[in-house]
């Protein structure tokens, strides 16, 4: 019976190569363009080896009061932010407490629907209004499913994909919920706050900020802005920021 229940724990997938975490926090703040009024609260969900609340806790020139949570601790560093431990999707912070809440690959982790929509509506009620979420999650068609490197492994119905785990001597849980861009968007809406499908743009960024990905890559680049978009259903990773709207009731 233990057994059964260790096979159904979902477990953490934090990335821990804390060069790729400095290149990513670049990446987040320049799109979603973090200029204007300093100091700003920011909140990271799901901090990881705590690389992106380093990288705005001390590379950015003190505009930023960082906290950080996550369910494990995995931190390889440890200053410029604030850190706790919490046990579910509720965060320990009063309304309307950030400015900024950063949730990059997180939300496949949490749980099922009900699960990442109560964490999109913590997000909203710890938003202050106006505030700003940066959202990371992957496409469920993505090719490759990056957690377990398992071709299409996220296409098969939910009951198969475990199977196919097991089968393929991976795991013996799919622990993951990765999202179709429907699914972000309604998810979205329901938690109330205002979403804009970033995608071509992060792209775009993470070819100029990591240099040269492949000849793929590159092909894929020189396309314009709108095939990219018509394509951006299909693509690896769906990067959306979720406005809070003035004057939301609380």
């Amino acid at each position: 019976m233990n057994a059964h229940r260790e096979e159904h724990v979902r477990h953490g997938h934090a990335v821990l190569d804390l060069a790729s975490r400095r290149q990513k926090g670049e990446k987040i703040e320049r799109l979603i363009d973090l200029h204007g009024e300093f100091p700003k609260r920011m909140l990271e969900i799901g901090t990881g080896s705590g690389g992106i609340a380093h990288y705005f806790g001390t590379q950015t020139a003190g505009r930023f009061a960082v906290e950080a949570v996550d369910v494990t601790d995995t931190r390889q560093v440890l200053d410029g932010y604030d850190f706790q431990l919490v046990a579910s999707t509720t965060l320990p912070f009063e309304n309307g407490r950030f400015d900024v809440v950063l949730t990059n690959h997180v939300i496949e982790h949490v749980g099922d629907r009900s699960a990442q929509l109560a964490h999109l509506v913590e997000i909203a009620r710890v938003l202050k209004p106006g505030g700003v979420a940066y959202l990371a999650v992957p496409n469920r068609w993505m090719l490759v499913e990056p957690h377990y490197r398992l071709a299409f492994l996220s296409w098969w119905p939910h009951s198969w994909r475990s199977t196919y785990l097991r089968l393929a001597r991976k795991g013996h849980f799919y622990d993951c919920e990765p999202l179709q861009q429907d699914e972000v968007e309604s998810l979205a809406r329901e938690a109330r706050l205002v979403a804009h499908n970033r995608s071509v743009d992060a792209f775009r960024l993470t070819i100029a900020i990591e240099g040269d990905k492949g000849w793929l890559a590159r092909r894929v680049a020189a396309l314009s802005d709108t095939t990219l978009r018509r394509l951006s259903r299909i693509i690896p990773t769906h990067i959306y920021t979720l406005i809070h709207p003035q004057g939301l009731d609380r």
